[in-house]
């Protein structure tokens, strides 16, 4: 069948407010150009991000009833690290907030001034908490990641011959390997599971911790049922055990696909470091039994990770993004494909090539999609990426824009609007005009940075 049937049915439903192009172009000017800065009341379909924005279950809120509050020692911890011990083969699962905490945690266990951490490509949190522990953070994704139109399947993949190199020239400086899965900053492309394990033999050969930046660990799972040869017949459960299976740990954005409006978790399989995690985490977060979450918050993470693994859901995941990237490519409309599992991402430094990528053609875009349809998506480009931890600026390797479908939120109606507000803008492009920064913080600009439009 052509029509894509959501695998549920909606008992509860939240409205959204209607505005016209006029309202959005005034609450634009107020919030200066930045989409972050717009009250989530002034959008009509909002894909900022797919992190926390997600719909849960009649089973999830049924959980959050049995969440137990007590401070140490709640039950609602132990189904917690149930489920994650189920899925991950850590012995040490330690909650937090989010996933930032996660990664900080991380990095106040492993970062410092002059190491270096390669990953395949670090997202802008990762990014952050690595620099700011006053290590380099160094990407090693394959060429076909950086080419928007390649159809190579695992385009997330780490190039191996490149890391194998970087290690043995910088190994000493090196405390441990990282890799992200899906690779969201170039597209939530995924990572095959050939490609875990190569990554893993060049971590173990230089005896140094292998960790896994897990946030969407189930759609990459999918992915590689999918297009992995000798996987089709293997549930998933197993392929994400098997991915796992090879690494040391891994930080975790329960937000993603924990299907948690809040959560993450650091795991990891080092006694002595778990210690260490521990005191941070008490000194930072909350004791371990609760890590800065609520008992109904860990409760309804444990059922989202049942959830999660669904094959009925996961194929109507994909699928969803895959009808829009589609659809776009079909109308000209330059995507990052094969499509992703998180999001569609659009290659607004070739569509809108008559501005300069130091104007920043996807954050143009984002402002025109907003302008235009009320639809609120995020700049992955040289806003994100361009600014170099010594101040200086250079241009991104690619400038994207990505519509992040929170999960189990939008229909297949709302997909068909998106593609018309696209459409709009098609008949417009060649008049949008980049933009300046005209205030910005000294790290993770794209948040709180004040943009003003060029006039020229």
């Amino acid at each position: 069948m052509k029509t894509i049937i959501e695998p549920f049915r909606i008992k509860a439903v939240e409205p959204i407010t209607l505005t016209t192009e006029e309202d959005r172009r005034g609450f634009l000017k107020k919030a200066h150009h930045n989409l972050f800065l717009l009250p989530s009341s002034q959008v009509l379909i909002d894909l900022l991000t797919d992190s926390g924005t997600g719909a849960m279950s009649s089973a999830q809120w049924a959980a959050i009833m049995t969440g137990d509050e007590s401070y140490a020692g709640s039950p609602s911890f132990y189904r917690f690290e149930a489920a994650v011990k189920n899925l991950m083969p850590f012995k040490h699962v330690l909650p937090t907030h989010q996933g930032r905490a996660a990664e900080a945690m991380l990095m106040a266990l492993y970062g410092g001034e002059g190491k270096m951490v390669p990953n395949n490509t670090h997202f802008d949190t990762t990014r952050a908490n690595v620099e700011a522990s006053g290590a380099i953070a160094q990407d090693f994704v394959i060429a076909a990641g950086l080419d928007p139109a390649n159809e190579h399947p695992f385009k997330g993949n780490m190039d191996i011959d490149a890391l194998k190199t970087f290690m043995a020239a910088n190994h000493e400086r090196v405390p441990l390997v990282m890799l992200t899965i899906t690779n969201n900053a170039g597209g939530g492309q995924p990572v095959s599971l050939e490609n875990i394990r190569a990554v893993a033999a060049v971590a173990r050969a230089y005896a140094k911790p292998f960790y896994i930046d897990g946030c969407r660990f189930a759609e990459n799972a999918w992915f590689i049922k999918l297009r992995e040869p000798g996987q089709a017949d293997r549930s998933i459960p197993d392929i994400v055990r098997d991915c796992f299976a090879e690494t040391d740990g891994m930080t975790m954005s329960a937000k993603k696909d924990g299907l948690g409006n809040i959560g993450g978790w650091l795991a990891l399989n080092d006694d002595a470091k778990a210690e260490q995690a521990r005191a941070h985490l008490i000194r930072t977060e909350g004791f371990p039994t609760y890590g800065g979450l609520a008992g109904r918050d860990l409760d309804a993470l444990a059922v989202g990770l049942e959830e999660v693994v669904d094959e009925n859901y996961l194929a109507y995941r994909v699928r969803s993004n895959a009808y829009i990237v589609e659809r776009l490519d079909a109308l000209g409309v330059p995507v990052v494909k094969p499509a992703g599992g998180h999001a569609v991402f659009v290659d607004a430094r070739a569509w809108l090539n008559h501005i300069d990528p130091m104007h920043y053609p996807g954050q143009a875009l984002a402002v025109a999609l907003y302008e235009a349809g009320g639809i609120r998506s995020c700049e992955i480009g040289t806003v994100m990426f361009g600014r170099q931890k010594d101040g200086t600026e250079q241009r991104a390797p690619m400038d994207l824009v990505r519509l992040a479908m929170p999960r189990r939120t939008y229909t297949q109606s709302h997909a068909d609007y998106i593609v018309e507000v696209f459409e709009e803008i098609t008949r417009r492009k060649a008049s949008l005009k980049g933009l300046r920064i005209r205030k910005e913080p000294a790290m993770l600009r794209h948040f709180t940075c004040e943009f003003e439009p060029m006039t020229a």
